[in-house]
């Protein structure tokens, strides 16, 4: 079946509890790249400087990765729907008191409590969706791909044109929109059926306990310093004005959707997953290397080229913590994303830090040497991540891509 088709079950003709589901998933994912075209501008407003601008990612992510051991313990008591209006009313109330903030350290802190109410909301609504969908899983996952991508290139944009006249107004306006979200699922979701195991707080560090996954957590981790030096630090090098910042990471967006996707599976399916991961790692590494130490112009196209090397390695590190093991794959993608999200959080904070300490390009040098060790780490536990995952790989990649990146 052609999920395009706008036949019953096709992606066009979905029940409104899953298109109210997907509308707020745009809203979550933009989120993440919200406050990319307006660091500078929040620095300049509160007084701040770039490392202390760039916590607004470290307590973000910090408590995303604490809450991995949280969300699957919570919506396997409470239920998805109860899940997701939780994980909604804690943005809506957190964004809009960033927005309010008076000083840096307030900012910092209420992203915090953001990073919670999003770990909780992003981590449920992939199962709340292909619960929901008419025609099976295939469409409505194909949905949700979709609001990953739209969500993550629409984030900076929607940060650079509310943010143009405010750095304030892109909260305000998040969780505006989150507000609209919280309504349209109180009333046109219905509550699924609880799991029949519940999830304890240490399932997904047991699962760890496993070598392949726990060597695609580490690789991960590796790589995501490297993503997020990218997504964090790179505005203020580029010192642009929000619009042009925004523009810069929209088409930075919209390549990482592309290559998410559309391009990786085919690499995957030529070449194999772990030769495409480790040559993806190594051509970001040169990516990021050539971005520290170009002029302007080179830094603006090898920071919208990086969005095409990091969608390729989203779509395959979900694969190989996935497939990997046999732990659930809710409680494997939380023991993943438990370890992953804290180079996330770790990155923000080195990156200017190391400049202070060094010059503007050894927090690049930095973040290509973390992409190279994840490379490493995919060659030498090459047996470990192989396992059943090359046959069992498009099975498992296509039904839970979303769920690795966004938790």
């Amino acid at each position: 079946m052609d999920p395009f088709d706008a036949g019953a079950g096709g992606l066009l003709k979905q029940p409104k509890s899953v298109w109210a589901t997907a509308g707020a998933s745009v809203v979550a994912f933009m989120g993440i790249g919200l406050v990319d075209p307006i660091l500078p501008s929040i620095a300049s407003g509160l007084n701040a400087s770039a490392s202390q601008v760039s916590l607004l990612f470290t307590s973000y992510f910090l408590i995303t990765a604490i809450a991995m051991l949280v969300t699957g313990f919570v919506s396997s008591r409470v239920g998805g729907k109860k899940t997701l209006l939780l994980g909604l009313a804690l943005v809506v109330v957190f964004a809009g008191l960033s927005g309010s903030s008076g000083s840096v350290g307030e900012l910092v802190g209420f992203r915090a409590g953001w990073g919670l109410g999003n770990a909780l909301f992003v981590s449920t609504a992939l199962a709340v969706i292909v619960g929901a969908a008419a025609g099976g899983s295939a469409a409505a996952i194909l949905l949700y791909e979709s609001t990953l991508g739209l969500g993550m290139a629409c984030g900076p944009l929607l940060g650079a044109l509310l943010g143009d006249a405010s750095w304030r107004y892109p909260f305000f306006g998040t969780a505006f929109l989150m507000a609209v979200g919280f309504l349209c699922i109180a009333v046109f979701l219905r509550e699924q059926p609880k799991p029949a195991r519940k999830t304890s707080l240490l399932d997904p560090v047991k699962a760890l306990g496993h070598g392949g996954l726990a060597s695609a957590a580490i690789s991960a981790f590796f790589y995501n310093y490297t993503f997020f030096t990218v997504l964090a630090f790179t505005p203020f090098v580029l010192n642009m004005s929000p619009y042009r910042s925004g523009a810069v990471f929209f088409a930075w967006g919209v390549l990482l959707a592309v290559f998410s996707v559309i391009v990786a599976p085919r690499l995957q399916k030529r070449f194999g997953s772990l030769k495409v991961l480790g040559g993806s790692l190594v051509l970001l590494a040169a990516d990021v290397l050539v971005l520290g130490y170009g002029d302007h112009a080179t830094a603006v196209v090898c920071t919208i080229l990086s969005g095409a090397f990091i969608g390729v390695n989203n779509t395959v590190y979900t694969e190989l913590a996935l497939g990997v093991s046999d732990a659930p794959r809710p409680v494997a993608s939380a023991g993943y994303n438990f370890v992953r999200w804290f180079a996330a959080a770790a990155a923000p904070f080195f990156a200017p830090k190391i400049e202070e300490w060094t010059d503007l390009h050894i927090p690049f040098v930095v973040a290509a040497v973390t992409a190279v060790l994840g490379a490493v780490v995919v060659a030498v536990r090459r047996k470990a991540l192989t396992h059943e995952t090359e046959e069992q790989a498009p099975k498992h990649a296509t039904e839970d891509s979303v769920t690795v990146f966004a938790n």
